[in-house]
Parts: C-alpha cells; sequence; structure tokens
C-alpha cells in the first residue's frame, strides 16, 4: 500500500477551482467585476510564474466571504460547484484516484487553494483526506484572515509533515505525488515517486531530465 498524495487544480481538474471562484463571483454580480475580475487574472499570472505573495492572494479570495457564516458559504459553493467546477472533472484523473483506492492506497488532497472552495471538490473524487490553506473562523462566520501555513510551495512540505505526524503508519509507505505544477517542485522532490501531470513548460522539463514519469488526465 501507499500513500498517492494529489494537486488538485491543473492536475485533477481541468481548471483552476480558486481563479474559477472569482469568475462565479463576477458571473453572480457578487463583486465589482471589471475590477475583481482584474486583480484574479493577475494574481493567478503571478502564480503561473511561479512569482505568487500567497498570503496577499489568500487575503484577496478570503474578503469575498468575510463576515459570512460557514453555511452562507457551503449554499454559495453548490451553486459555483455545478456551474464551475463539475464540468472541469477529469475522467482519467478520477480513474487514477479509483485505481490506488482499488489498491488499498490512501488518497489525499494537497493543495493551496483554500478549503472552503476545494473541500467539496475532493469529496466529490471519494477522496477523504486534504490539506489545503485555511480560513480563520470566528462564531461560526469568516473574518476574511487566513490561518495557519498555507499550503503553497514550501508549505506543501510542511503540511504534509505536520499530518504525517498525525498518520504515523503513513510514514514508511511509498509516496507519490501528482502535479501540474513547478510551484510543487519542493513537494516533488521529496517523494519517492514524483508524477508530473499535464506539466506547465518548466516542470516538464526537470521531469524529462530527472526521468520522473509524465502523464496527460486531459481527453
Amino acid at each position: 500500500m501507499a500513500l498517492a498524495i494529489f494537486d488538485l487544480d491543473n492536475t485533477l481538474l481541468g481548471t483552476d477551482s480558486d481563479h474559477q471562484w472569482g469568475e462565479y463571483l463576477c458571473d453572480q454580480g457578487l463583486v465589482s467585476a471589471d475590477e475583481f475580475r482584474a486583480r484574479n487574472d493577475q494574481f493567478y499570472e503571478d502564480y503561473k510564474l511561479a512569482r505568487l505573495d500567497i498570503n496577499a492572494y489568500l487575503r484577496f479570495v478570503l474578503t469575498t466571504i468575510k463576515g459570512l457564516s460557514t453555511r452562507e458559504v457551503d449554499d454559495l459553493h453548490s451553486v459555483f460547484f455545478q456551474s464551475h467546477i463539475a464540468p472541469f472533472m477529469l475522467t482519467k484523473a478520477q480513474d487514477c484516484v479509483n485505481q490506488h483506492n482499488a489498491n488499498g492506497d490512501t488518497c489525499l488532497v494537497i493543495t493551496a487553494t483554500s478549503r472552503f472552495i476545494t473541500e467539496p471538490i475532493v469529496r466529490a473524487f471519494g477522496i477523504e483526506h486534504i490539506i489545503a490553506s485555511e480560513a480563520q473562523i470566528i462564531d461560526g462566520h469568516y473574518t476574511g484572515e487566513p490561518s495557519g501555513t498555507p499550503s503553497f510551495a514550501g508549505g506543501k512540505v510542511t503540511r504534509l509533515a505536520e499530518w504525517l505526524n498525525t498518520k504515523p503508519e503513513l510514514k514508511s509507505q511509498e509516496h507519490y505525488f501528482y502535479s501540474d505544477s513547478r510551484n510543487d517542485l519542493p513537494l516533488l522532490e521529496e517523494v519517492s515517486h514524483p508524477v508530473a501531470v499535464d506539466p506547465d513548460d518548466t516542470l516538464r522539463h526537470i521531469a524529462s531530465e530527472r526521468g520522473w514519469p509524465i502523464l496527460s488526465f486531459r481527453d
């Protein structure tokens, strides 16, 4: 048995759920569309260029739910999921998850995207475990502030180590990590089985040089 770790955005999904959340808010008229979309697009470009200020980005995203209750956010997400996420759930990605489950492996998603966006998506893939960037919640309401170490870049290594400390039986297992992004190099370099999935140009080059498997989950 093994621990199969998956990135979410542009790996299991054929889109970026964080960016889609912004698009959803614009489409629904819940934010000032032109200004918000421009900032959302710029953060996404920064991410792709490996220069994202993760704390600034998390605060930008979390302002959209500041003051809302967890129930209110769940209600928003149910509509968001159907319109902006379900069409991008990749069949080959689901097949890979299913194969790991059939093998008796433990499946985990580790993502820089906020938990309020990602947890329902991860459940839809039939994956029990998730490490995501956390939002501060006080008295059942979101404050608009992030909480703890963001699971981004080297933060994924930190957060995974903390998680494994709670599940010591998984530490000695083989660890697979499936990712599309050069931002995930710190964790890809830590695991025993790094796998590049529909990788960006930088990750594709590195994977080719190092002999890492390169897969595509896209139809």
